[in-house]
């Protein structure tokens, strides 16, 4: 389509007619309602109202997405609706808007998703992107030729300040290049992040004096007031922080956006809540259309998951997701550093390197899976960094193992299962 329009693609299910269905998407998301106006003049049509551009019918399935008394078979189809530019304009509330709005009160639907979305280049220059995306995030940790490594405090919640500086320096001293908060940890009474940060950041900034390292540590600093999340970046910052994990979802687009305009930290993406919107294959929104959204506004580092995650999600949709966040939007710029997390241990990169076509800008993240090791947390860190150049060298992680002592007490540990 023209770079005046912004197009949205549909995976429709219904009974009855998708293209009749789509048509409907098209008239209420834009000029129409449930009776004919008046001032809906063909004019008026033309300027702003969105069309049905494209159309792709799809084998029917027998059963429907939603909840439904009817009997299949139900009939798929794929649709491509164009929306005016000039009706919308570059507001990403606005855009989202349209993308679901009523969709999903439309009656008929057994099944409606959006799977696909192709902006204009408008949207590039109106917001910001990445501030540090996969260079910036190998500049800060000093990290090159290989994957970024890290790990997050676990147990998520419980550990007093002293107590995460404890493990924290364990992982240091084994030259990890990356800690994180959980992303439920942001400063509760008993750990406070200001506490938090003057426990760890003193140890931080002593080994970077004495190895010219700095270990980036992403803190927690979500909140629901804008101010007061920017109150948890100063603290950071003032520190000598260089990195903050973002609740992206619990903060929403406006609390993105202004945290980004302010904002000299990285800003660590998770994707806590994805799941409601996409889990059901049928309903709900791809990750390939939902991540733009906050690449846009300003992700540096982008959570999403990884092969046999310790979740649902299947490795195909790892692969996808991979592939969503490392393609330009508009320019290699905006694409924000790939994390692959949730039940990683060593176990995982050979097929990780191979299934993202033998990258390595990624930051392969694991929390049990280190700082379970049975070695300890330091351990766990060399025993990752060791599964990486077996992968990489294409060499059995079992053959590899037998001169790296960390690797074996690895896969003697969490083979059977996860590295949690």
């Amino acid at each position: 389509m023209s770079s005046t329009f912004i197009t949205l693609t549909y995976l429709i299910e219904t009974i009855g007619n998708p293209e009749k269905l789509a048509a409907k998407i098209a008239s209420d998301q834009s000029t129409g309602t449930f009776v004919p106006l008046a001032a809906e003049t063909e004019e008026l049509k033309n300027r702003v109202a969105a069309r049905l551009v494209a159309y792709r019918p799809l084998a029917p399935v027998l059963r429907s997405s939603f909840p439904s008394d009817e009997a299949g078979p139900f009939n798929r189809a794929e649709a491509d609706i164009a929306f005016p530019f000039d009706a919308v304009g570059t507001d990403l509330a606005a855009v989202m808007t349209i993308a679901i709005g009523g969709v999903y009160s439309i009656k008929g639907f057994t099944g409606i998703r959006v799977v696909d979305m192709k902006l204009p280049v408008a949207f590039g220059k109106a917001w910001p992107g990445p501030q540090f995306g996969v260079a910036g995030s190998r500049r800060l940790t000093g990290v090159a030729g290989r994957p970024i490594i890290g790990t997050i405090i676990k147990p998520a919640l419980g550990l007093r300040p002293h107590e995460t500086a404890e493990l924290v320096k364990d992982v240091i001293d084994a030259d990890v290049d990356f800690v994180k908060d959980d992303e439920k940890l942001m400063s509760p009474s008993y750990s406070p992040l200001e506490a938090r940060v003057k426990a760890v950041m003193p140890m931080i900034l002593e080994r970077e004096q004495k190895t010219g390292k700095k270990v980036m540590y992403a803190w927690g600093i979500s909140a629901t007031d804008p101010d007061e999340m920017m109150r948890n970046h100063d603290i950071v910052l003032r520190a000598g922080g260089n990195c903050a994990v973002v609740n992206i979802n619990s903060i929403g687009f406006g609390g993105m956006a202004f945290l980004r305009k302010r904002s000299s930290l990285v800003l660590h993406g998770h994707r806590n809540g994805w799941d409601i919107l996409t889990r059901h294959p049928g309903l709900g929104m791809d990750f390939r259309v939902w991540q733009q959204f906050w690449r846009l506004l300003g992700v540096d580092q982008f959570q999403i998951n990884g092969i046999r995650v310790k979740y649902w999600e299947p490795d195909e949709s790892f692969v996808s997701s991979f592939k969503a966040v490392t393609t330009p939007l508009f320019s290699p710029d905006d694409c924000p550093l790939p994390v692959a997390g949730s039940g990683q241990w060593g176990g995982q990169a050979h097929d990780t390197y191979e299934r993202t076509g033998r990258t390595q800008d990624l930051m392969y993240l694991c929390g049990g899976g280190i700082v379970s090791h049975p070695g300890g947390a330091g351990a766990g860190v060399k025993a990752v960094r060791q599964a990486w150049e077996a992968a990489v060298a294409g060499i059995p992680l079992e053959i590899y193992a037998k001169d790296h002592r960390e690797l074996a007490q690895s896969i003697a540990a969490f083979a059977g299962g996860k590295g949690a």
